[in-house]
């Protein structure tokens, strides 16, 4: 038998339900989330820009590339990562992707040089990374990338739940041609 004081209960279970769901689809949110992994990449990528033989250093330091492709990888990480963040930023079609790909190589990256024991700088933010000399290990690093990564399927989710498509980047331009 339920009383006033069930229906109550049941109905403020049902209004924080509600609550939750609309805060989840909630346009706002979703931009929030938009705008602050493009920030992180943007950021990241652009510190990194900054100074390429220090950020190449970083890179050697993981002993996973020839000699050779090191300072390419230092110049063309970073100008990935700028890029993917914009295109993030504007909504173009398939930046989230690029992002969600780098975000994977990272935590591959990171996951090896936890498994084979390092004891370097991430270079996550590039060479005057603040989290590197407070932290100054991979594991806080590897966290931090599965927290992004949850993200970046909340957007993924998103755009799949309210059918959002992304712009196109020829459509994006021709808005400024």
């Amino acid at each position: 038998m339920a009383g006033p004081d069930t229906e109550t209960i049941d109905g403020r279970k049902n209004d924080g339900f509600l609550t939750l769901k609309s805060f989840f689809f909630s346009p706002l949110i979703y931009l929030l989330f938009r705008i602050a992994l493009s920030a992180i990449f943007l950021g990241s990528g652009m510190s990194k820009l900054t100074a390429p033989e220090e950020f190449a250093v970083i890179i050697e330091g993981y002993g996973l590339l020839p000699e050779s492709w090191i300072m390419p990888a230092a110049i063309a990480l970073p100008i990935l990562e700028v890029v993917a963040g914009l295109g993030l930023l504007a909504d173009i079609q398939g930046s989230l992707a690029v992002i969600t790909g780098l975000l994977g190589l990272f935590i591959v990256i990171l996951s090896y040089g936890i498994w084979m024991g390092f004891d370097v700088d991430c270079g996550c933010f590039g060479p005057e990374d603040p989290e590197a000399k407070v932290f100054h290990g991979l594991r806080s690093a590897l966290f931090r990338d599965f927290i992004l990564m949850l993200g970046i399927f909340y957007l993924y989710w998103w755009r799949y739940r309210l059918k959002i498509v992304p712009k196109h980047l020829t459509r994006f331009l021709g808005g400024f041609l």
